[in-house]
């Protein structure tokens, strides 16, 4: 059974690949906006029409684009792991990527959680701040993809 499993995933290796990038690139725009509509957020007077938009425009950003992107990423990039042949655990990059990925991913988490304190009209951070923390997923990205392109190691 498990070779049948393995075969598949070499076979399919293409498209599971395409899946992967697919989903990261529709990650990685909902984590770079999101920051983004929180510096807008945070400017925006409480209680007010545009801020109750900016509640809306977070929610729908993080529930129908972020999260599920994510969830695939994981999904297909865990595929790609487990492909006969497409790591060698013995190489570094890999292991620098995976953390990487878990940070992106803890950032994820604190992205969610100011989008709940912005609903209910917290505004935990000052503009410059959200600002600065705004540049974290690209940065990540960057270190991201040299590891997968380049694999210094």
């Amino acid at each position: 059974m498990s070779e049948i499993f393995f075969d598949g995933l070499s076979s399919s290796y293409l498209w599971i690949k395409a899946l992967h990038v697919i989903s990261v690139i529709f990650w990685m725009a909902g984590m770079y906006y999101l920051p983004r509509l929180f510096v807008y957020h945070r400017e925006s007077a409480v209680g007010s029409d545009i801020s109750e938009n900016y509640k809306k425009m977070e929610e729908l950003l993080l529930r129908r684009i972020i999260n599920p992107a994510m969830g695939a990423a994981f999904l297909f990039g865990g595929l790609l792991l487990l492909t006969p042949g497409v790591i060698d655990w013995a190489d570094g990059w890999i292991h620098v990527k995976l953390f990487l990925v878990l940070i992106m991913s803890g950032y994820h988490g604190f992205l969610a959680r100011w989008r709940k304190a912005f609903a209910r009209d917290e505004r935990p951070f000052t503009s410059r701040t959200l600002r600065i923390m705004n540049e974290i997923p690209p940065v990540l990205t960057i270190f991201i993809v040299i590891m997968v392109i380049v694999r210094p190691f």
